[in-house]
């Protein structure tokens, strides 16, 4: 029966890891070769627990980044794991060895689940405070434990983490007036066209970041607009919203000469106009300029269709400077929302040490009730044989004393010789020992 392991107890985040890029740490050219398509990511999580040492695994995968969140057992090396993962990463997308070397972050423990809620918040995108990435992660969440990547672990911190997330959106002004890719991208549009009720915008694309720019769009008084998507379906779904036209993505070189702007979000892992078909375009519009800003990762549009006279082509990471304002208005608030997260980590590190207490006393309480039905038991057979009564109360009070206290009295000799004597009064107050007592009287053996 040995006493709580402390370290144990320390570390109730330590299996936990997360590895990833973003629009920080690496260019786009390295984030678009290490996205994971959407019907790929299922494939990919197998792939990530079969190739790593985890048990657990996330992956989140947008146009700002890619990141992996897993779970190292207990007797693991998370350093290790993280390593590992990179190394996947890098063969699962035929990358060079080296490839990720110097713009991979890593975090482990405690600074993974920050980095989590963090994440989580918007507090770590390119537009602070951007709204979009909580319902990317909870879909990522989603994706995983449908495919069998999540369990217990997992399943405890994520939902901990959007707790937490929420509450930082709820409690600061983080996200007012939420400043997203999409309005940065029709801000730039209306800095470009002074006058958007006479131009006709062009949109690739029918999901959340589309919506978003469709609905800025028409608020900014755009006079036609045009949406195309792989499914006619969903372009035509998203159209009615907006009073626009819709056709699919194969008939988009016959409408791209209306277009004076052409904003791109789709998933696809192809570039969909490339330099010949806008080439063909400005001639039919007699080489009237055109705005294009693809937000995709990967590309949607040729990077080198920038190479156009009378053609602006911007990336998602063109649009930093857009949204540096944004950054500093909020600087004050994300100070604010670091200090909600401090708190929530710390309340969930409360809460899982809590919890795994429970589990020792538990397991504690379980063993010293084997213990006395072990000696109660062979104390009623010795007076069965005709014992007398105060002798085997004696030995049964001895030996259940000795059996108890065995544990805890070898635990307390160890740190002892090992010299910690904050340990030493720890164990002390565990055992409910006196202060004032002496060393032998802390160290008690019956014989």
């Amino acid at each position: 029966m040995a006493l709580p392991n402390e370290k144990t107890l320390r570390s109730v985040f330590q299996e936990l890891i997360a590895v990833g890029i973003n629009h920080d740490s690496a260019t786009l050219d390295v984030r678009e070769r290490v996205s994971f398509a959407p019907e790929n990511i299922a494939n990919a999580l197998g792939s990530a627990l079969a190739t790593a040492p985890i048990t657990e695994v996330v992956i989140l995968s947008t146009c700002n980044r890619t990141e992996i969140y897993g779970v190292v057992p207990t007797s693991g090396d998370p350093l290790g794991a993280s390593e590992a993962l990179v190394t996947w990463v890098t063969e699962h997308h035929g990358l060079p060895a080296e490839a990720l070397s110097t713009c991979t972050y890593r975090h482990h423990g405690k600074q993974a689940l920050t980095h989590l809620v963090r994440v989580a918040a918007g507090l770590n995108s390119m537009v602070l405070g951007e709204p979009q990435i909580f319902g990317q992660l909870k879909s990522a969440f989603a994706v995983a434990e449908e495919a069998g990547a999540v369990g217990s672990r997992l399943q405890r911190l994520f939902p901990e983490a959007f707790r937490i997330a929420k509450k930082v959106r709820t409690d600061t002004a983080i996200g007012e007036n939420p400043v997203s890719v999409a309005y940065a991208s029709v801000d730039l549009a209306g800095h470009i066209f002074s006058n958007l009720s006479k131009r006709t915008a062009l949109l690739l694309g029918a999901g959340e970041t589309i919506e978003l720019v469709a609905r800025h769009l028409c608020d900014a008084g755009l006079g036609n607009l045009i949406i195309a998507n792989r499914t006619l379906a969903r372009a035509e779904s998203l159209a009615q919203q907006f009073d626009a036209s819709a056709v699919m993505l194969a008939d988009v070189p016959d409408r791209l000469p209306e277009a004076d702007i052409v904003i791109s979000s789709t998933a696809s892992q192809l570039p969909i106009l490339g330099k010949g078909a806008v080439e063909r375009a400005l001639r039919q519009r007699h080489y009237r300029p055109m705005l294009l800003i693809d937000l995709a990762v990967p590309r949607d549009i040729e990077p080198e269709v920038s190479e156009l006279s009378d053609i602006y082509l911007y990336s998602v990471d063109d649009l930093k400077d857009v949204i540096a304002e944004n950054l500093r208005l909020r600087a004050s608030e994300a100070n604010k929302a670091d200090g909600i997260i401090h708190a929530g980590v710390v309340g969930v590190e409360e809460d899982f040490r809590g919890r795994q207490s429970a589990d020792v006393v538990r397991t504690f309480r379980e063993s010293a009730l084997a213990i006395q039905e072990v000696e109660l038991a062979k104390a009623i057979k010795s007076v069965e044989r005709g014992e007398t009564p105060e002798d085997v109360i004696r030995r049964l009070a001895r030996d259940l004393t000795n059996k108890l206290i065995h544990a805890p009295t070898a635990g307390l000799r160890q740190i002892a010789r090992e010299g910690d004597d904050g340990q030493v009064t720890r164990a002390k107050a565990l055992l409910g020992l006196n202060e004032t007592a002496s060393s032998e009287d802390e160290n008690p053996t019956l014989q």
